[in-house]
């Protein structure tokens, strides 16, 4: 018998898959001791509201709602978007794949670097045409931007961006966008972070209505500290959210995890505690570790920041791990070389651990 000859488009090929933080990304057991800094999600956890989910699971042996409804009318409520105009995927990630499955076909696609590596990944994966646009801050840098947006087919933009936790203002991303709609140009702005920026909302959700051309990816992973439910959700014109109903996988979020969200999205004061630690936290650890020699942090905007170092990234990741923590090499991020490591803003517990980790390297 001969062997059957699998045939392979290059672009699936040659696939590379993204680097991401997280315990089980670094082939780490399960830990409860170990401090995980690698991972932004929310410092607080869950809301409480979810584990009553986890009292009746009865309806574990039912297939879940594949359209999601109940929860979209929650997101619709939450958002001030209509529900059909609402995509719910199995975490935001699948979102992004599912949006250039469907649009991005060898399209022209710009991205602003070092950002978050997924855009990328599933770009490539349709073969897209990828132009890149290196910047720390993209507010400082914004009319070179809007120069590269010109016979491009569609960009995106994550706001604030990981890894440097710079966010883009409201007036900035509103020049973004009407450059872009001139050109006719997609624009996909991820705000997975922006519910936790404690500084004010510099979210763009309410001109979906003035720019068609317009989508964004939120995340309830972060904001709610679902990350192992896997829960996010898309804003875009009505027709865009029909093509991306129709790509999506039949029944792509388990019942469970929309239960959770709509428990979640029900308690609006776990999302105000966590700003209150994020805006305290985040400047205590900046304010320690520009103290520590060797050390400089990048301001940020969210639940995460940007280290240089002048101790090779992989070094410092693997001696924090001999003391139980767990931070982000940022040299797999394009635009960073490894002199580069990012951190979650924990609780003052978990941080003085950090910082005293800190010292000792």
């Amino acid at each position: 018998m001969e062997n059957v000859r699998i045939k392979v488009e290059q672009a699936i090929a040659n696939h590379k898959v993204v680097a991401h933080g997280g315990i089980f990304s670094h082939g780490i057991e399960n830990d409860s001791s170990l401090l995980d800094f690698s991972s932004n999600v929310n410092p607080l956890g869950f809301p409480s509201k979810v584990r009553n989910v986890f009292k009746n699971l009865s309806q574990v042996s039912v297939y879940p709602d594949p359209n999601s409804n109940e929860l979209r009318t929650h997101l619709q409520k939450y958002t001030e978007i209509p529900k059909n105009q609402i995509v719910v995927g199995n975490g935001a990630t699948e979102i992004i794949y599912n949006y250039c499955n469907a649009f991005l076909r060898k399209q022209k696609v710009l991205i602003p670097i070092p950002t978050f590596g997924e855009y990328e990944s599933a770009a490539k994966l349709n073969c897209a045409i990828l132009h890149f646009f290196k910047t720390m801050d993209l507010n400082k840098n914004l009319s070179e931007f809007q120069d590269m947006i010109s016979k491009k087919n569609c960009m995106f933009l994550c706001n604030p961006n990981n890894p440097t936790g710079v966010l883009i203002k409201r007036k900035n991303m509103l020049k973004i966008l009407e450059s872009a709609y001139d050109k006719s140009v997609m624009v996909f702005i991820d705000e997975c972070f922006i519910e936790l920026v404690p500084s004010g909302d510099e979210s763009v959700i309410s001109y979906l209505k003035e720019f068609d051309n317009l989508f964004i990816l939120r995340s309830l992973t972060k904001s709610f500290g679902l990350a192992g439910l896997r829960i996010g959700y898309g804003l875009g014109n009505k027709k865009m959210i029909e093509i991306l109903q129709k790509v999506k996988i039949p029944w792509n979020v388990s019942g469970i995890a929309q239960r959770s969200s709509i428990r979640a999205l029900s308690d609006k004061s776990h999302l105000s505690k966590t700003l209150n630690l994020i805006r305290k936290e985040s400047k205590f650890l900046i304010d320690s570790i520009f103290k520590i020699k060797g050390f400089t942090c990048y301001n940020s905007a969210t639940n995460f920041i940007l280290i240089k170092s002048k101790i090779k990234s992989n070094q410092i990741q693997n001696r924090l791990l001999k003391k139980n923590i767990l931070v982000r090499d940022c040299s797999t991020f394009r635009g960073l070389d490894n002199n580069f490591i990012r951190i979650a803003v924990r609780t003052r517990k978990e941080n003085l651990k950090l910082i005293e980790a800190l010292r000792e390297l």
